[in-house]
């Protein structure tokens, strides 16, 4: 955990029990590089920008995304009460959906909305 300032440890905290201890560290260790990483966020460029491109257990750090057993949709939903507690702590939340199937046209497309439509 030295790798974050002090600052953001309790921001992160909020994550741990989605990770077990082991896939903890290296999720730690994605998040700091992907923060630092400049260019595309691939799981190689974040090693390299951490200075771990020769660590000899690399696939560890790919396994934590293709893998381990953590939910997306729980870590979704804590970032986003993370946000609404820094930006709306005591009022009213307002929020725009786009609900648009399909934004492609002409006549060369064909079969509009049948692979993005929610309800088929």
């Amino acid at each position: 955990m030295n790798l974050l300032p002090k600052e953001l440890i309790p921001w992160v905290l909020v994550f741990a029990p989605l990770f077990s201890k082991p896939v903890w560290h290296s999720a730690i260790v994605l998040l700091v590089g992907a923060i630092v990483a400049p260019g595309k966020r691939t799981v190689s460029a974040i090693l390299r920008a951490m200075g771990m491109e020769h660590e000899p257990h690399f696939q560890t750090y790919h396994r934590v995304l293709s893998r381990a057993i953590w939910s997306s949709r729980q870590a979704s939903r804590l970032l986003l009460q993370q946000l609404v507690n820094v930006f709306v702590p005591d009022g009213v939340l307002v929020m725009g959906i786009d609900d648009t199937i399909e934004r492609r046209w002409g006549k060369r497309i064909a079969a509009r909305g049948i692979y993005r439509d929610p309800v088929r």
